[in-house]
């Protein structure tokens, strides 16, 4: 395989097709597998339990699911949705057994040469594992093929449509992963919608988070533990929402926006609207909570209770470290040798939406324009440093249902008061913001550095 680093930037989308893109006979092959421990799964596998066991659904996730499986990489993720299972506690204290009891199926199946598999159990540190892992091997592979069968509670039954969950199973998921402090726990439940979110995107897109995650493992395989994956593939989604949203894109600046937010993540706070919102108290009051907690924040669009961001920072530092130094390398230089450009990447504030200990004069007081206004009147050469995500830019504004909250120091307006359309800030209510903005001491409502708020576009 050619080196990524050394792939002229014009040539990217080559090397996605040489490389990355898996090939026809490499789909069916893992599609064949698939639907052999399906079958497995949902016609034999309880037959001979000692209670009545129905596997509701078995659903393919992972890369395989979302349509972004890299060459090569013949795993795939199988949930099985147990009627037993009837609570997310339920899934936390009996998964192991029926882990084990899809083990002594699968060894029968074997026993009786009906496929081959090849067990490779989660390491022992895993006192009550979540997946049982295995190889795959019959006459109809060309080689084996590895599967994580995970148990789950079914949470959300039967998706129609453009399905978003009723709050409730969210209201219930909040109480439980807090009881048991097991936020992000049972993600496993929400992975038809993980991949619903990624599976329906343009074919390029999908093609750039390839690319991603192809970045990503070569990273790995240098540095060890990292974050995880699925939160490049989000900031991947994000980035072209903010700065693209075309089927069609310059795949290196695509490319190179990524790697920029991941050399910011202190200040990332990434959330989406499309299956959870603000509009239940108990899930406003959860949501307002995972947001104040320290950057990177990029929760999973199908679980609140999940923060891909969170975890051990040296494994973002170390990331960030290694996408400064990629910038540098011929993949992201144009043919003349100048730098490739990313994405500028538009935000904009909602006043309406701000941490509600703020005081209540805020409220109204600051109109989407003001505090657009507020954000941008940053020093011209500190904004030469600035990341894209923190800078301006016109065109057509992607999906409401993505957000973000960004840390920007917003200065003391001095001398003449700006103007824009719809009229100028009242330089009392820029004092009051002002203080806000610099005495978070005394407005804990208020997270740090600066000035945070929501921000999302309105057409």
């Amino acid at each position: 395989m050619m080196d990524l680093r050394n792939t002229p930037a014009k040539s990217l989308d080559k090397f996605i097709e040489d490389y990355l893109l898996p090939d026809t006979c490499f789909r069916m092959q893992i599609n064949h597998a698939i639907d052999i421990i399906c079958g497995f799964l949902k016609e034999r596998c309880f037959r001979g339990s000692s209670y009545p066991v129905c596997v509701s659904k078995v659903v393919k996730g992972g890369s395989s699911g979302k349509g972004t499986t890299l060459r090569g990489r013949s795993d795939a993720d199988l949930v099985v949705f147990l009627s037993p299972l009837t609570t997310f506690q339920d899934q936390l204290n009996r998964r192991g057994e029926f882990i084990q009891e899809i083990r002594r199926q699968l060894e029968a199946c074997q026993r009786e040469r009906a496929f081959s598999v090849k067990f490779e159990v989660q390491a022992p540190r895993w006192g009550n594992p979540r997946a049982l892992s295995f190889v795959l091997s019959s006459l109809q592979l060309g080689e084996g093929v590895e599967f994580d069968v995970l148990p789950a509670f079914d949470a959300l039954g039967q998706l129609t449509g453009s399905y978003k969950p009723n709050p409730q199973i969210y209201v219930k998921l909040i109480e439980e992963c807090t009881d048991l402090q097991k936020e992000g726990e049972f993600s496993t439940c929400f992975t038809e919608l993980q991949r619903d979110f990624l599976k329906q995107r343009p074919t390029k897109l999908k093609s750039l988070i390839r690319l991603v995650k192809h970045w990503y493992q070569n990273c790995k395989k240098k540095l060890g533990k990292l974050p995880p994956q699925y939160a490049l593939e989000l900031l991947t989604v994000y980035a072209w929402e903010r700065g693209s949203m075309k089927t069609h894109f310059n795949t290196a600046q695509g490319f190179r926006t990524v790697l920029e937010l991941v050399i910011n993540y202190q200040q990332l706070c990434i959330y989406w609207t499309k299956y959870y919102d603000f509009k239940n108290p108990i899930i406003e009051k959860y949501l307002r909570r995972q947001l104040t907690k320290p950057r990177p924040v990029i929760l999973d669009p199908a679980d609140p209770t999940g923060n891909l961001g969170g975890g051990d920072p040296k494994g973002w530092r170390q990331l960030a470290q290694e996408a400064e130094a990629w910038l540098n390398y011929p993949c992201f230089k144009n043919w003349d040798g100048s730098p490739v450009s990313s994405w500028i990447l538009l935000l904009k504030a909602t006043v309406q939406t701000m941490r509600p200990t703020i005081p209540g004069r805020i409220r109204n007081m600051v109109t989407l324009e003001h505090m657009s206004t507020l954000i941008s009147l940053i020093d011209p050469a500190h904004s030469r440093q600035h990341p894209p995500h923190r800078q301006k830019r016109t065109g057509p504004a992607p999906s409401s249902e993505c957000q973000c909250i960004l840390g920007e120091r917003a200065p003391v307006l001095s001398g003449p008061v700006p103007s824009f359309s719809g009229g100028t800030l009242d330089p009392e209510k820029t004092k009051l913001l002002s203080e806000l903005v610099y005495n978070p001491g005394q407005n804990p409502g208020l997270l740090t550095p600066g000035l945070l708020c929501p921000l999302s576009y309105h057409r």
